[in-house]
């Protein structure tokens, strides 16, 4: 069976901060150096086979794919389907996992004035999928939380709620497998 594996990047100055990044580019910790470190390690351990790494252009996730790649070995390179989506009005507002801004996550529409729709970013992750699906290669991708969303749906179905509430925790190995 095929598969795609999905790493989100390690934590972020952001993340400590508890703002909502998007595409805003917010470099990684110390502790996202090390967490990017471990990962890498981790997918050696767990025996994990895969023909690259893709990743998304922000250098939170560039700074955690390079951490792998040195890791493992497999070569790198950006993939600038994987950014962030666009948060408009709620890049940079505390807490992340308000009530205001879990609502707006279920508006799939909505371009949280002057961001992206939850729509735009599902066609250009699931159009990035079709194309893996169909490739014979095995990937790992390194992006963001809310790309995580997109990919999981992409795999199995989920309700608004479950969407807006779904997440990986910095530096988390995911496995997702592509059905015949």
């Amino acid at each position: 069976m095929k598969s795609v594996y999905f790493v989100r990047h390690g934590e972020s100055r952001w993340n400590v901060e508890d703002r909502i990044c998007g595409v805003t580019d917010s470099p990684l910790t110390e502790k996202g150096h090390r967490q990017a470190i471990e990962t890498g390690k981790a997918i050696l351990a767990a025996g994990v086979r895969a023909d690259w790494i893709l990743s998304s252009p922000l250098k939170r996730a560039f700074a955690t794919a390079q951490h792998i790649s040195e890791m493992t070995g497999l070569p790198l390179r950006e993939e600038p389907r994987l950014i962030e989506q666009a948060f408009g009005i709620w890049e940079g507002s505390s807490p992340r996992n308000s009530e205001a801004f879990f609502r707006a996550k279920q508006n799939f529409i909505d371009s949280f004035g002057g961001g992206e729709s939850m729509f735009r970013v599902a066609q250009r992750i699931y159009n990035l999928l079709d194309e893996l699906r169909l490739d014979e290669h095995t990937v790992i991708l390194v992006a963001h939380n809310g790309i995580a969303r997109f990919v999981k749906s992409y795999f199995r179905d989920m309700g608004n709620e479950e969407f807006a509430d779904f997440g990986v925790k910095n530096g988390e190995i995911c496995r997702f497998d592509f059905t015949p």
